[in-house]
């Protein structure tokens, strides 16, 4: 774990910076509802983007999806969601304020209220939001939000191989928001009743499951690393015999030590062919795929990484907060900086142009360089406050490099470029500012 950062720490800067803030803020906000402010929403997109790259555009084996949010609700019939997506659930008997049975010690008195009164017995409390389909609210229009992404990539499996033309070994991924009706969402964004995932099911023949699983674990590794997420922060946790899904052979858990303990990051689950047998007999449809090669019909089997993006934004954010002394304007002063180390590719800018003043020589150059930088990169162009507390402000983003225009660029056109991380200023000509950019970004 970071030990710099607390959850406290983290949550303030995220607000007042605009990464993530309060949901529905000027009424009072709602229990474990959080909106991505403009900081965040563009490093959201950054972190989605690289990974439908790396994962989708750049491989050959690969095809999206966007399905749906609200399906048929006969899929999650024949899923198991209807009848098995519980939570076991107790209510303490004076407050009646509800907890996961599995999260709490019963035998104490409730965190709520203090009663000692005791708990109900566990009840089975169902994840799914359930909704309705029409101007009335009966059993006949009942639906659902879905309550995970991968259904919708089984059940357009036959369209998938129809329309690309891939053949097994192959996935399907997707990105997109999923909603669980969580009894116990807390920790900021790491557990939330809407949240948002990427994912993908890997179809394979059940004969190669050991290898490909084997294969997107290293792939979730080098993700992870991509992210800048020191390894001796992850624990990769084999689920054993009992603990798994019933269709599982195989399940690991990668698990984050966050400021509030070890919880879990991600997923690498082999589903089996499970879910497809379940679609084929509930539909009718052949899930089966021809081997071109053999002529071999089976029901491939699936094996299934899932990334959390909120948790991944929780973590990237977490693995970047640094503290460290910094010199100030005082001669021979230091104070405590706070800056976003982010990796380059991820920081909702890359450059900041900052005039040394807000004089009309100055403003007349710096301008048209940032509207010409963007371009080519997020560009930020900040000209409030001294030099030095845009500094700060810049290194508190995550913003790789400011570029400052003063007086003497107006006789020498160079301009001066400061590295977030090492904090050492270059000149750099204006006519290469671009190519010089272009490649410290690309590093």
């Amino acid at each position: 774990m970071n030990e710099q950062v607390t959850m406290d720490k983290l949550v303030a800067l995220a607000k007042q910076r605009g990464f993530v803030f309060p949901g529905s803020d000027i009424y009072g906000g709602m229990a474990n509802s959080w909106d991505y402010g403009p900081l965040g929403t563009e490093l959201k997109r950054n972190i989605v983007d690289a990974w439908w790259r790396r994962f989708v555009t750049s491989r050959g084996d690969m095809v999206g999806i966007d399905a749906a949010i609200i399906m048929n609700p006969k899929v999650w019939e024949a899923s198991g969601h209807v009848d098995g997506f519980t939570d076991p659930l107790v209510e303490c008997k004076k407050c009646h304020e509800r907890f996961r049975a599995d999260q709490i010690d019963a035998s104490k008195p409730c965190a709520r209220c203090g009663a000692k009164d005791g708990f109900t017995d566990p009840k089975n409390f169902n994840l799914l939001f359930k909704t309705f389909i029409g101007s009335t609210e009966d059993n006949k229009s009942v639906a659902y939000l879905r309550g995970e992404l991968a259904q919708a990539m089984f059940v357009d499996l036959p369209q998938v191989l129809m329309t690309s033309r891939k053949r097994v070994p192959f996935g399907i991924a997707q990105q997109g928001k999923c909603f669980r009706n969580e009894i116990t969402p807390g920790n900021f964004i790491f557990r939330t009743r809407e949240f948002n995932l990427m994912e993908f099911e890997y179809f394979v023949h059940e004969s190669e499951w050991e290898k490909w699983f084997e294969y997107w674990l290293e792939q979730m590794k080098g993700w992870l690393d991509f992210c800048g997420v020191k390894r001796e922060h992850l624990v990769f946790h084999e689920i054993e015999d009992g603990e798994r899904a019933h269709y599982s052979k195989r399940t690991v858990d990668i698990e984050y030590q966050y400021p509030f303990g070890l919880k879990e990051l991600y997923g690498l689950a082999y589903r089996g062919d499970y879910d497809l047998r379940r679609h084929m007999e509930a539909s009718g449809a052949d899930m089966r795929f021809t081997d071109p090669k053999t002529n071999e019909k089976y029901v491939p089997h699936v094996i299934e990484p899932t990334f959390g993006i909120d948790r991944t934004v929780l973590i990237t954010l977490l693995e970047a907060y640094t503290e460290e002394k910094a010199p100030t304007a005082e001669k021979g002063e230091t104070d405590t900086r706070v800056v976003l180390k982010l990796p380059k590719a991820l920081a909702p800018f890359k450059v900041a142009i900052l005039p040394l003043s807000k004089k009309d020589e100055l403003t007349v150059v710096a301008q048209p360089l940032a509207d010409r930088l963007r371009r080519r990169f997020a560009t930020d162009y900040d000209e409030t406050q001294s030099i030095g507390k845009r500094y700060r402000r810049q290194d508190e983003i995550g913003t790789p490099f400011c570029v400052t225009v003063d007086f003497d660029t107006l006789g020498d056109q160079a301009v001066t470029v400061r590295d977030r991380d090492t904090m050492r200023q270059e000149r750099v000509a204006l006519a290469e500012l671009e190519i010089y950019l272009n490649e410290k970004l690309s590093v």
